[in-house]
Parts: C-alpha cells; structure tokens; sequence
C-alpha cells in the first residue's frame, strides 16, 4: 500500500505549506476504504504536533491538495449557507410586502381610476395626467439621488421610444376599456394575454409552445367568452379595447425580445420604466389635446411591479399577476356592487384558472432536461 502525507498549518495558506509549530499530519493512501488503515494513520490523525512531510508519490501529493481544497470548500459553503437563511428569510418577507403592496395599489388604481372616467370621460387626458404624476416622483426620485440617473446612449433611446410609445398606447387602450365596461371585465379580458403571448411568439420568434401551454390556453379563450356572452356591461368599444391593449403589451414584450440594447449597456429596471414613462407623458400630452382638448396616479403600482419582477423569476411574476387580477376583480365587484350572473363568475373563473394552468406549463418549459 503506497501513502503519501504532508502538513498543513491552519493560520497559514495551505497551497504553501510550511512547518509551524504545530502541524496537522495529513495522510492519503491508495485504497479507497475511508477509515483508517492503520494504527499510525489513526495516530497522527488525533496527535498531530510535529512531524515530518513525506513524500512517495507526487501525484498523491497533488490529490492530497485537492482533497483539502474540496474539503476547505464544503465547510466555507456550509457556514455561508448559515449566514444565509436571515437575508434569506429577509428576502421573502420583503417580497410578501411588495406583492401586498403591489395589489393594494392595483386595486386603488382601478376603483379609482374607474371613477374618474365616469365622472371625466376623456381616457386620453386621463392617461396623460397618469404620466404627469410619474413623471413628478421620477424627478423627485432622482433630484434627491434616491435611485442613481441613468445614461442613455443614442441606441438605447430609440429602442426605449419604441416601447415607450407602445407603453402609451397600452395604457390608454385600457383607461378606454375601463371608462366603458365593469373593471372586472376589463380585468378578465386582459388575463388572455399568454393568448397573445403564444401567438406573437410562434408568429415572429419561431418559438413552438408545448402541448400543455397549448392545453392552458383552452379555458383562458373559453373562459373570456362565455364571460364576455353574459357581461352585462358588455359594448364592443370596451372589449375591443381590453384586447387591444392585450396584443400591444405583448407586442412590447417582444419587441425587447428582439431590438433591446445589449446586457452591457441595459438599464435597471426602476430606470427603464421611468425613462419608458417620461416619454409616454411627452408624446401623450398633444396627442390628449388634439383628441379632446381637455388638460390617480398609475405609476407607483407600476414602479412596484417592475421591482418584483427584477426580484423574481418571469414565472412567478406571472403567477402574482394572475393572483392579483383575481383580488381586483373581486374588490371591484363589492366596491361597484356589480351585477354577477353565475355563468359570468364560471367564466372569469376558468380563464384565470387557465392563465394560472399556462405558468406552471412555462414553468415546466424551462426546465432543462436531466441527461
């Protein structure tokens, strides 16, 4: 049996060992059985004060390196997963408060905004005036440096007014939507936007979806229509606007797919809605006046979505997207007192359950294959 064993001193780097006072006699052998192979290994494991290095083999030596890297590297992983689980626990009660947060700002939003437009029935001033109070809070955001201000160079500006631009059509379309019908429609016509998701992305991604997203996208369409066919509010301007701002928010998502500047050069997030908002208030605001010559602020929900969306996977923030439209369209309802026929809850209910089924089914997407 060959062995090969040397030194290592704790205080001291053990890629160099050298002799300090007191020694750790390392010994490495051949056979593969763990235990100690004799009384001497057994000795020097549990009395090691002072011996010599010596060395037989070169490559045992090498190995005996490595085994001490390895081990070296278990024990600093172990005490860091230690010291990980406060931030980690930390990280999900953070995370609980923003989704809190996010969805009483959503429901705020709605209920609020629905009232403005039947009191004010201008979406597209409305709209605008949303933009102007973002546009307030990104200014005080970065006059105070409470979020560091970006730098755009001229390639990320014309992709962000690209999105900016459909940003602004999106968000009008849907203020039109709600001035028009029961926010628990608009709400339930916008759940089939992984409809629009998988459409886009067959038509211009080439991105074949699987059997299951397919199969979740049955009771979201079934569901919206037979919502849709019972809806007492229903008028066509409303529902082709719900849908509307469906397929431009969609169309956004894949425009940054494919034209968004390189990771390099990328914004956070907080900045890149901001500057997205900044434009869509200076494009919308003549565009409002020349429709209706009229001159709630929508941006805080917003700023919290993208913030939990830079904290999460794309999964999970679907996931708390479809959760939140189901706390909306129930608060609507109470709030408005909406008349509800129990074919329109059926229906409501199997399309968010569909966009629910079309998470776990992207989820299960993007898992790689084990070999």
């Amino acid at each position: 049996m060959q062995a090969s064993t040397f030194y290592m001193s704790l205080p001291t780097p053990f890629l160099k060992p050298q002799k300090p006072p007191n020694q750790i006699f390392i010994t490495r052998t051949t056979n593969t059985n763990n235990k100690f192979n004799s009384p001497l290994q057994h000795y020097v494991f549990h009395n090691a004060r002072s011996y010599s290095i010596h060395r037989n083999n070169v490559t045992n030596h090498k190995l005996c390196r490595l085994d001490l890297l390895k081990v070296r590297a278990v024990a600093e992983n172990a005490e860091g997963s230690e010291a990980s689980k406060p931030r980690e626990v930390v990280r999900k009660l953070q995370l609980g408060v923003m989704f809190g947060i996010w969805y009483l700002l959503n429901i705020f939003y709605n209920i609020y905004n629905k009232q403005v437009l039947k009191a004010f029935p201008f979406p597209a001033t409305v709209t605008a005036f949303q933009f102007g109070c973002g546009t307030l809070l990104i200014l005080f955001m970065w006059g105070f440096r409470l979020h560091p201000i970006p730098k755009i160079s001229k390639s990320q500006f014309k992709a962000i007014f690209s999105l900016a631009a459909i940003h602004t059509m999106g968000n009008l379309l849907t203020n039109i939507s709600l001035g028009r019908v029961a926010v628990s429609f608009t709400h339930t016509i916008k759940a089939t936007e992984p409809f629009f998701t998988v459409l886009l992305s067959a038509l211009f991604l080439a991105e074949r979806p699987s059997l299951w997203i397919v199969s979740s996208l049955v009771p979201i369409v079934g569901g919206a229509a037979l919502a849709s066919m019972t809806e007492a509010s229903f008028n066509w301007i409303g529902f082709g606007s719900a849908m509307a701002s469906n397929l431009t928010n969609q169309s956004r998502n894949l425009f940054s797919k494919k034209f968004m500047v390189k990771d390099e050069e990328a914004l956070d997030n907080i900045n890149l809605f901001s500057i997205i908002t900044i434009i869509s208030f200076i494009v919308l605001v003549p565009v409002a006046i020349l429709m209706e010559g009229k001159l709630t602020p929508s941006y805080l929900q917003h700023a919290v979505s993208y913030m939990i969306l830079e904290m999460v996977s794309p999964v999970t923030h679907a996931v708390g997207n479809c959760v939140k439209r189901v706390v909306v369209i129930v608060s609507s309802v109470i709030f408005f007192q909406t008349p509800v026929s129990p074919i329109n809850s059926l229906g409501t209910a199997l399309a968010l359950g569909g966009v629910f089924l079309y998470s776990r089914a992207k989820r299960l997407q993007r898992k790689p294959k084990v070999a």
